[in-house]
Order: C-alpha cells, then structure tokens, then sequence
C-alpha cells in the first residue's frame, strides 16, 4: 500500500475516526437490526464499516453475507484496498467501489450502483471552499439542489456530501455522522440546517467539550438522524470525550427548538443560559447595527503595495497629496480603546504602513508614477481588484469612520474610537454613527461593549476558525447586542470618570478586570440584573470562549 501520510489525508480532507465515535454511531445507526443495509460515502480505511460489521453480527447477521448489507465508496484507491483487508481479517466483505460519491446516481435514478439504504454512517471530507473547486464543486451542488438544498460558494464538501448521503436512505433510515461544529455556527451551512428540520422526523445532536481528532483543529458534533417528515425540536447531548459517548441514553438530552435561520451556535448554551440571554437582550440591549452600520475598510487588491511606511513614501518622493492616511494594518497596536493622533505618529516613526495610495490625479508624474511602475513591475495589476477597476492603482478609500472594529478577534471583538480621523484597510471594519446616535457613543461603546452579554453576544453571532480565531462579518458584527441608548448613558455616566484608568488596564491585558466594572455599573446598576444573572452571562460567555480557545481562560 502506497504511504498516505498526515499531509496528503489533510489535503483531501480525511481524518480518521476515533473508534470509540464509529463504535457508538454503528450501534445507534443499526438500532439492533441484523438485516440493515449500510453505506460509509467515504470510507477512507474501514472504521465505520468494521464497526457497522461488527454490530450487524452482534445483531445476528451472518458474517459472510454481509458483501450485501455494507456499502462503501472512496476516491482513494489505496484506501479501498485496505478497507477490504481490514474487513477480511474479521471474517467481513463489502461492496466497496472506486470513485466520486457525487457521480453516485442515487436509488431513484436510473443505472445506480448503490441500492436504498437502512443507514448511511460515515465522517465526510472536510475540504474548505478554497480547495473545493472546479468540478468537483459543481457536482457536489447540483447533487446538493437535486435534494432541495441550494448551498453557496463558500460550503465546504461536507455540506453537500451529507445531503447526497441522505438520498439513499428509505423513509425510515437512519443517518449518524461526524460533521464539524461549522453546522452549527457558518451562515453557509444554514440551507443544511433548514433541511435537517425538514427532512427528519427526529434529530439528535451530541456535542464534545474537547478536540477529537488528532491532527485536526476542528471541533465536531454527531449527527444522528432518522425517519422522514420534519421536527420541531432537537435533542442536545453534550460530552466531554468519546469515552463518554456509551453512557448517553434516549431521554438524557435536552430538547432544543432552533431557529428558523440564522446560525444556531446558542444551541452550545445551557437551555437556561439561552433563555436568560433572549430576555437580557430584548429587553436591555439593541444590535450594534443600530448605532451604525460596520463596513469593510477598503479593498485594496494588494494591501503590501497599496499602503506604505513613511521611509517607502520617502523613498519615491511621494506627494503626501496622493496618499491618505490610516490606522496601520492589522491589530496587535490596538491596544487601548481609542486610536490617537499621537498614536498615529508613534507607528509612522516605528516604520508601519500608515500611508495608503490615494492619488488624486489621473496624470501621475515624479514619485508617483514611479512608484506605480514598480508596482507594475511587480504585476500588483494582475490582482483581481485591480483588474476590475479604472486605472488599477486608485483603490476606492473608505472615509475615516468614527470608530473601528476588530473583527478578526483571539479573546474578543473590539470597538475603538477614531481620534486620529483616519481611513483604513480591510484589517478592520468601519462603523459610521448614525445621526440619530446618541452623543455619547462614539466614547462610550469602545469601554461599555466590555460587558458580558455583549461578549457572549460576539461568540454566538462571531465565526470560530482553526487556531481559536473569531471572525464577524460586517453583517455578524451589525448583530452584536449593546446596550440601548438609555442604558448605555446611565452607565457611562458612572464609568467616564474611570475612563482613563480602564484603558490602562486594558492595555495592560486586564482585562477581567475592566469587565467586572462595567458589569457593575452597566449590568447590575443600570439594568438591575440580578447578580446570578449577570454571574450566569459571564460563566457562559467564558464557557464558549474556552471552547473556541481550547483554554481555560
């Protein structure tokens, strides 16, 4: 067998199965059936199918006609034939066949390979829409649409895959998958969310507290699945390992009624946590969008050409007239809750990108046109950006917005306040007040947001990445709950004052502390909350915050 090592199984998106996960969804899928016919759509070296091989003889299936109850396919050649030998050595066969399970017509098409299915089990390949293209994508969404599930271009494979999957169930067939956590939290996955309601009469999900693959970042949830017809509820079950998983019984989840759209990430909270969330929100707080709409800082094409340090702009003897100046790209100089003037010049003298190209001109002459050839020498207008817009070198600048977001965040998303009058760069986003904005937004956001619920708001409507990155959109950002205008005047009549002091220890990383102040004055004074209502939005916002981490923090 040719060596299929960690980087190429990553390539293709495979991570093998702990047994003690496949063990358990084989039993839960077969349901005590001896006679059950099983398909694995991917699968890779045999785990699920050994597992649905041992069950189905536990069951009392005869070993030796199981070549007609397990299914497998797999585009990986190697893989198959060590399936097959891993099957023999237990007395087992299958019907394994080479290929893309997308070109798999399904029961109700004619010519298949692959009869209707009792249970389909399996962990599909978990390949990110980058690396997801060309005909691969366009077949895995025209099987997608052909099941009434219209996906985007930024689905990863395992969205379609899935939905395929269920197409060779009967009416009454079970399905029991390790999918990533993504189906909970990405907008992309929410056509498979509204069909999972739609399409089962029953649908359990099992969430783990800990990662359960090595060599993998990605946290996972187990779909187990059945009948047909549509449900109002789920059920939740959460463990922290797969060691756990033989404990769990029927009536030990709790039922969840998740949303008609919209990601469904507060499924990670306690039934009571998301309740109390719910109340504090409707009746405390407004969505960010409210005080004024995030949006993208510009898009240059090629942010390394298009923004410059000042030895650069020295360099080519660029007219400041043809520059704008922004907030340096990224966020690790972020440190407080404002960006000064002074702070501005601080990063100029220490060599950051504080210029970006602006020219205001449609003849560029001297510095400027030489540093444009550069660019040209360097191909920047083959970028797609610069491709698509006249001439390729004038990116469209985005007017300095009153404060800045944060929106690629490790421990939270922040809000600063724009003291330096300055543009930015896709790094961030821009928030503009509205006109109707209270006068004392534009100082009070950037301390206030530090309160718990807004931060447990961040991690339901924010987007967790490998690493514990959380990313929010312009629109994800526009949802993030802050305090009404009332509210949020009463409390910064307490914490203005102190404003100096907490940006000191914000910069210094205490940031705890900062919460527990405007807690205080924000939560428990302001809103009258009680204490164990404020103590439970803390507890949760850390619990999930941890979860993205994978720390205790």
């Amino acid at each position: 067998m040719a060596l299929d090592n960690l980087l190429l199984r990553k390539q293709r998106g495979a991570f093998f199965t702990p047994p003690a996960i496949a063990e358990f969804l084989a039993q839960w899928a077969l349901a005590g059936r001896a006679d059950a016919r099983v398909l694995d759509p991917t699968c890779g070296e045999a785990v699920f199918l050994l597992s649905a091989a041992r069950q189905l003889a536990e069951n009392g299936a005869r070993p030796d006609a199981t070549v007609d109850q397990l299914f497998g396919v797999d585009i990986h050649k190697d893989s198959l034939r060590e399936s097959e030998r891993l099957l023999a050595d237990d007395g087992f066969e299958a019907t394994l066949l080479h290929g893309d399970f997308f070109a798999q017509p399904t029961p109700a098409q004619r010519d298949g390979e692959l009869p209707s299915m009792d249970a389909v089990i399996g962990n599909p390949p978990f390949v990110r829409y980058q690396d997801h293209t060309g005909v691969d994508r366009k077949r895995s969404a025209a099987a997608a649409f052909a099941q009434g599930v219209r996906l985007s271009g930024l689905a990863s494979s395992w969205a379609a895959l899935l939905v395929h999957a269920c197409s060779f169930l009967t009416p009454e067939g079970r399905v029991a998958m390790v999918l990533p956590a993504e189906l909970l939290t990405v907008g992309y996955a929410e056509p498979v969310r509204r069909w999972l309601s739609r399409r089962f009469a029953a649908v359990h999900l099992v969430l783990f507290d800990q990662l359960q693959f090595r060599g993998a970042e990605e946290q996972v949830v187990l779909l187990v699945a059945r009948g047909s017809g549509g449900c109002d509820a789920f059920a939740l079950h959460q463990v922290s390992h797969a060691d756990e998983l033989p404990q769990l019984h029927a009536f030990d989840g709790t039922a969840v009624a998740p949303r008609a759209t919209g990601k469904w990430t507060d499924l990670l909270l306690s039934s009571e946590s998301r309740v109390l969330f719910g109340r504090i929100t409707a009746e405390h707080f407004v969505d960010l969008g409210a005080y004024g709409q995030p949006e993208l800082g510009t898009v240059t094409g090629c942010n390394p050409f298009f923004t410059l340090s000042e030895a650069t702009r020295g360099e080519f003897r660029i007219d400041p007239a043809h520059l704008t100046r922004i907030v340096p790209p990224g966020t690790r100089h972020l440190r407080g809750t404002r960006f000064t003037e002074g702070q501005w010049q601080e990063e100029r003298l220490r060599g950051q990108r504080v210029w970006m190209l602006d020219p205001r001109t449609d003849r560029p002459r001297a510095g400027l046109a030489r540093y444009i050839k550069h660019g040209e020498e360097s191909d920047v207008q083959e970028a797609y950006k610069c491709t698509v817009r006249t001439p390729w070198w004038r990116p469209p600048t985005v007017p300095a917005p009153d404060l800045f977001f944060t929106y690629m965040s490790h421990r939270y998303p922040r809000i600063l306040t724009n003291d330096a009058g300055v543009s930015l760069v896709n790094s961030m986003h821009g928030i503009t007040l509205r006109e109707n904005a209270p006068s004392v937004a534009r100082e009070a956001l950037p301390l206030i947001a530090f309160n718990s619920v807004t931060m447990l708001g961040a991690e339901l409507f924010g987007r967790s990445y490998g690493g514990g990155i959380l990313k929010m959109e312009p629109r994800e950002a526009a949802e993030l709950p802050l305090p009404s205008p009332g509210l949020l005047a009463a409390a910064w009549e307490v914490i203005a004052p102190q404003r100096a002091a907490l940006d000191e220890l914000l910069r210094a990383g205490e940031w705890e502390a900062v919460v527990d102040r405007v807690d205080s004055a924000l939560l428990l004074d302001a809103a009258n909350l009680p204490p164990d209502a404020v103590a439970a939005m803390r507890s949760a916002a850390r619990a999930l915050r941890s979860r993205r981490t994978r720390r205790d923090a």
